[in-house]
């Protein structure tokens, strides 16, 4: 049942929810009474002409009015939709037959309008349902009130249903990319931040410094030698800071970048599933890991629009694989931080820098769809291709 469940939200997801037009072909239910007002059966012709175009009228303004987001909460609908009922029972009672069809059109408006409010939404259609059995029990028996209150019970609920869930998919698909989009911008954050720490101070004893080169050189050439002596020596440290920085922001271990990674999923909105297997991995294989688990689980959260991502670590004594794969669209788009689909090599610019720098290291990175659905990132890499002491694995 879960499955099911899951395998219907993905499907509405691929679809757009029905718009008011949707709703408008149901007149033709009514062609039966039409036909019958040319035939001249029933009495005062002209009159339930009349009802029939101000039935159809109030029918498409209250659909109207409750598609439209502006009005939708005010009193508009309500009022369109009293009116709609009015007429509905005005028809019933005097023509009865096949006119009792108004009133499952009547619910499926009331669904329109009072979806997300149960309880009037309720009591609403039990009403109607009720008096559509009524009166077609009184005017044409048994099998016609059940036929007429069954239809009117179903199409008010299920039209409400339907609306309903489409617009909590919208809402939940919106909230997920609010919160990558979120993790995102925090990350980028963070490392500014501790860019800005990092080099703020530097900086601004370097200007300092190179400000008193400027003074004392016209003068005193020797102070103003060991001034540029300084601004080397703090040049030299920031360089080194700026390295270690990267190093660390980049070349994180396979456990760090698998807990971040499990961490972003979760804010995304986003089910991550992590299976890890082999022997303990060279400090370089595993960095090199790392950040082909870091750009992958970027690409599916910020790209997939995927609700599950399973991260696979499967190591042997002589090779190494990693798989990432979502449920998403199947495809990597590619934009800012890199992404892309193919095999071999990624078409966007982080996958592209994987495939180059793996490739170096003796390994291979594959990506492209799952099957019918999804996307999958393989990457392979031979345990011992990489030297601890060598720069080879290493990212820039």
């Amino acid at each position: 049942m879960i499955g099911r469940a899951s395998g219907d939200t993905e499907w509405m997801e691929r679809h757009k929810p029905p718009g008011k037009f949707a709703f408008l072909p149901w007149l033709f239910m009514l062609t039966g009474d039409v036909e019958s007002l040319f035939s001249g059966k029933p009495p005062l012709p002209w009159l339930g002409g009349a009802g029939i175009l101000t039935f159809v009228a109030l029918y498409v303004r209250t659909i109207a009015l409750g598609f439209d987001e502006r009005r939708r909460h005010t009193r508009a609908p309500l009022l369109a939709l009293a009116g709609l009922t009015a007429v509905t029972f005005a028809l019933t009672i005097g023509y009865g037959g096949d006119w009792a069809l108004c009133f499952p059109l009547l619910s499926l408006a009331t669904g329109v309008v009072l979806r997300g409010e149960q309880r009037r939404l309720g009591v609403a259609v039990f009403f109607y349902a009720g008096s559509a059995g009524l009166i077609g029990s009184l005017r044409g028996g048994p099998s016609e009130a059940m036929t007429v209150g069954y239809g009117t019970l179903l199409s008010g609920f299920i039209t409400a249903t339907v609306l309903t869930l489409f617009e909590t998919i919208a809402k939940l698909k919106a909230t997920r990319e609010e919160l990558a989009r979120t993790a995102v911008e925090h990350e980028r954050l963070r490392f500014s931040r501790d860019l800005h720490d990092l080099l703020g101070h530097t900086l601004s004893v370097v200007v300092v410094k190179a400000e008193a080169v400027r003074r004392l050189a016209p003068r005193n050439l020797d102070a103003a030698l060991e001034q540029v002596s300084d601004i080397e020596a703090v040049g030299r440290q920031a360089l080194t800071e700026i390295r270690e920085a990267v190093t660390g922001y980049r070349e994180g271990t396979l456990t760090t970048e698998l807990d971040r990674a499990r961490s972003v999923l979760e804010a995304s909105g986003i089910e991550p599933e992590f299976r890890q297997s082999g022997p303990p991995l060279p400090p370089q294989t595993a960095a090199l890991l790392g950040w082909c688990v870091r750009e992958g689980v970027t690409n599916v959260v910020r790209h997939s629009g995927a609700t599950r991502c399973t991260v696979e670590v499967r190591g042997e004594t002589d090779q190494v694989r990693l798989e990432i794969t979502d449920n998403g669209r199947g495809t990597a788009a590619t934009g800012e931080g890199g992404s892309g689909s193919g095999s071999g090599s990624g078409s966007g610019t982080g996958l592209k820098g994987l495939t180059e720098r793996l490739a170096a290291a003796g390994g291979s990175l594959t990506t492209g769809p799952d099957g019918r659905r999804g996307f999958r990132l393989v990457a392979e890499l031979p345990v011992d291709s990489l030297d601890p002491g060598s720069e080879e694995g290493r990212t820039p």
